[in-house]
């Protein structure tokens, strides 16, 4: 059995609950002192006694992030290539049993696309597909990927999960990101939520970080959909899948993020709430667990929220963003993936952070500084 998919399904759940719920606030201090932190100690951040103490475990996140990111946060964009979709996937709006307007981008329209973000001022966009191999192919991306390096430095991928031969080819094409989101650890939720399609393969899709990384991309990003299960359980388990990638690949950049559900064309509600509070701890909690890893927050989150977080853990932020294919030049032609809920352009977002002291860089790498 494959060591990663060993260590997500040997995960000591009841375990680490019990001593999370048997945690008091002198155990949750023990650790805010502690150096190095374990998935242990991960327990006890995500306890009820830290809640208790949460501004304390904010003030030392907040304190974190600053020492090992600075004053800033990257500002990124969504570029939707494609809602064509095989998977039944019942959060979804572009499951594929919606009654809704579909379309794929030609060449032109990437370029176009791309052109306005960069006129925006982004140069780190994310190529976001519903997941369709007759339309969304590997020559598809690796032409996606080209086109969009016209325009920006730095390009990531968010779509179907590849062998590691077409991450390869992403990467000659010029990306150097890749986003793949687990959506739910727990194998029964998994199963139930993912009932038509290739993504029905819970091994296969847990297994494409590593692919990824294991053909050279430099950054990782690893997510659970917030609602699916209980979120204590899904962010041990996240906890769990990026300690492994870091023994594993030692210098690849790993970030988290863990949205929630927010409405979508035939989707469920979600069957787990998750409170602002809850979503604050979890964010902290892996800060000071991974206190090198990108926390990355999406515009699906209220402005007022998405401000009060980008000064304690955020280290990556979405801003002005369509999740519709064409969104950008012609909006509602397509169905969304879903409903946004901070609608600021990104100057909006850019002048949001800058009043806080906070450096909005919409660019951070140079490929000459690395190569």
């Amino acid at each position: 059995m494959n060591d990663l998919i060993h260590a997500i399904d040997t995960i000591p759940f009841g375990e680490m609950i019990v001593r999370a719920e048997c945690a008091d606030d002198r155990a949750v201090r023990e650790i805010l002192r502690k150096e190095h932190r374990d998935r242990w100690d991960l327990a006890v951040l995500l306890s009820p006694a830290a809640d208790n103490l949460l501004e304390e475990v904010a003030r030392a996140a907040a304190d974190l992030t600053a020492q090992r990111f600075g004053r800033t946060i990257r500002l990124y964009a969504p570029l939707y290539l494609s809602n064509e979709c095989v998977n039944v996937c019942t959060y979804c709006g572009f499951r594929r049993d919606n009654d809704v307007a579909r379309s794929t981008l030609n060449a032109e329209q990437i370029r176009s696309e791309a052109r306005y973000l960069s006129a925006q001022g982004f140069r780190n966009i994310l190529l976001v597909s519903g997941e369709h191999p007759k339309w969304v192919n590997r020559d598809y991306l690796s032409e996606a990927v080209r086109i969009a390096r016209e325009f920006v430095p730095q390009v990531a991928i968010e779509v179907q999960p590849l062998t590691t031969s077409g991450y390869e080819a992403t990467v000659k094409a010029g990306a150097d990101g890749v986003v793949v989101y687990q959506e739910v650890y727990d194998r029964e939720l998994y199963a139930s939520y993912h009932t038509h399609g290739p993504k029905k393969d819970y091994d296969d899709r847990l297994l494409a970080a590593s692919r990824a990384a294991a053909a050279g991309v430099r950054r990782i990003g690893i997510g659970t959909l917030l609602g699916l299960a209980p979120w204590r359980e899904e962010i041990l388990a996240l906890g769990t899948h990026a300690a492994h990638l870091y023994r594993r690949f030692g210098r690849t950049e790993i970030s988290f993020s863990f949205p929630r559900i927010r409405e979508a064309a035939g989707a469920i509600e979600p069957r787990y709430q998750v409170s602002d509070r809850q979503l604050l701890q979890m964010m902290c909690a892996l800060r000071l667990v991974f206190p090198d890893a990108g926390i990355v927050l999406s515009t699906r989150e209220a402005p007022a929220l998405r401000d009060g977080l980008s000064r304690i853990a955020v280290t990556m932020m979405s801003a002005g963003s369509r999740t519709e294919p064409g969104g950008y030049e012609h909006p509602d032609e397509s169905e969304k993936q879903f409903e946004i809920e901070d609608h600021r352009t990104a100057a909006e977002v850019g002048a949001m952070l800058s009043a806080q002291g906070i450096d909005p860089v919409w660019k951070d790498w140079e490929e000459a500084l690395h190569g």
